[in-house]
């Protein structure tokens, strides 16, 4: 029993077995976990261990001083109802909101770790069978308890921003691992698959550290983010391997009016030792930028395979002061663009005609973002398929201080991916030529920049 374990053994280390949990893949695990770490908390902290097994399982929620370990062979398997994962504060897609609780969560907790060998199964599959099936249908509104739940915790959602997620049905899915309110963090070692939305998302931290992780979704699972750093300071995010549905590891601040008012920006990330595959994006910034992105240092990442290498993007409407940013030692072969730093952004705006994408100048207010002392040095990328680099500013607020040195790419001229896939935005003429497009970004410095394949190799706009 539970008190002939209490007694017998030390509080520093407990197992989910003496909590009654069973790793069949079939026993529901939820009320083990939680019991095991009440008593956790009984006892200031500790560790969880979770043996070789399948370990079913609804929510779990992580304590202070706590260290959750899933030995080799291990995995926590994700109940996939929703009704299982009740309203929970989060920030979703930019806005603080209540979404769905996510499947591993720590709220207000320091001294946090999740380590081991073993693996974190969101199971997926049925999230996004789910989404698009709400898509199919038409559905423009909550139906579902779950969502009239969300909707009524959430007033005035119909007008918030989102990134194309599907907010307007308050189908809210959960993050997979979530880190809210906390100071010290570490997720290390794990597995990470199969996330019914954003995979891992810290969001408010403070000294966080994310090493050795293995994070994958299929490519054509929907908003599936790998890492999202979201108002956090001093990350660092080492020895990784992403491959994911949408961006790889990418930072945010918030979006728009919401995020402009938290005012909490993401400050102080390394990033080192990396690989990123098949993802909108490799390494990102944006496009929540509200709060702003400064004191960023990537080096020595493979980010091959993705869409775009390097992805800095906003729009008008989203705000932030992204700057002090240096990306060194990348490779990014095989992708659409290797560098894409893009103002007019267009997901979850359906409007194409909107003074958002306008070519003309619009005031500057707090929600205008700006981009600036950023440098990209011996980067390299071979078969860009749509262009070799894609800079494009706002004609109000150019982008500044830009400087790249020390690359080289080239193109892929036999591939049809034209010119425009380099990002997603409206409002842009039509180029025809894989070349380095340049616009709105007059102090932009080129230093021993080598682009082989088009026949014209920059298009300064």
């Amino acid at each position: 029993s539970t008190n002939f374990y209490v007694k017998e053994k030390s509080m520093t280390e407990i197992t989910i077995e003496d909590f009654g949990g069973k790793g069949d893949g079939v026993f529901d695990n939820t009320n083990s976990f939680r019991a095991a770490f009440e008593e956790l908390a009984k006892n200031g902290g500790g560790k969880l261990i979770v043996n070789a097994g399948t370990w079913l399982t609804g929510p779990i929620d992580l304590i202070d001083n706590a260290t959750l370990e899933l030995k080799e062979g291990a995995e926590l398997s994700f109940i996939t109802d929703p009704n299982a994962y009740p309203p929970a504060f989060t920030r979703w897609e930019g806005v603080e909101c209540y979404a769905m609780h996510a499947l591993l969560r720590a709220a207000d907790c320091k001294n946090v770790k999740v380590t081991g060998r073993g693996t974190i199964n969101g199971n997926g599959n049925a999230w996004w069978e789910l989404k698009k099936a709400k898509k199919d249908s038409g559905q423009t509104r909550p139906v579902e308890p779950y969502e009239l739940a969300l909707a009524k915790m959430n007033p005035g959602y119909e007008n918030q921003a989102g990134g194309g997620g599907g907010r307007e049905t308050q189908f809210l899915r959960p993050c997979l691992v979530e880190f809210i309110n906390c100071q010290h963090v570490t997720l290390e070692g794990v597995s990470i698959k199969n996330s019914p939305f954003w995979t891992v998302h810290p969001l408010y931290v403070d000294d966080l550290t994310l090493q050795n992780l293995k994070i994958e979704n299929p490519y054509s699972a929907p908003n599936t983010d790998g890492i999202d750093v979201d108002s956090c300071t001093n990350v660092k995010i080492i020895n990784c391997f992403v491959a994911v549905g949408d961006d790889g590891i990418c930072l945010k601040s918030g979006s728009g009016p919401d995020g402009i008012r938290v005012n909490k920006p993401t400050v102080n990330v390394t990033i080192k030792d990396c690989t990123v595959r098949f993802a909108h994006g490799g390494i990102v910034l944006g496009s929540e930028t509200a709060a702003g992105i400064q004191h960023v240092y990537a080096e020595n990442c493979d980010l091959s395979g993705t869409d775009r290498g390097i992805r800095i993007k906003s729009r008008r409407g989203r705000g932030g002061d992204l700057f002090d940013i240096e990306l060194k030692d990348l490779v990014m072969d095989d992708t659409l663009c290797p560098i894409a730093m893009n103002m007019y952004y267009k997901c979850g705006i359906t409007d194409t005609q909107s003074p958002l994408f306008s070519l003309e100048k619009q005031p500057v207010t707090s929600e205008t973002p700006r981009i600036h002392d950023v440098k990209i040095i011996g980067c390299t990328g071979k078969n860009c398929k749509a262009s070799a680099g894609f800079i494009v500013g706002l004609p109000e607020m150019p982008i500044d201080n830009l400087e790249i040195r020390d690359c080289h790419f080239t193109t892929d001229e036999s591939s049809d991916r034209s010119p425009m896939e380099s990002d997603m935005f409206y409002g842009l003429p039509e180029v025809s030529v894989k070349s380095f497009r340049v616009r709105n970004a007059p102090g932009a410095k080129f230093e021993n920049v080598r682009i082989d394949g088009p026949k014209e190799t920059f298009i300064y706009e």
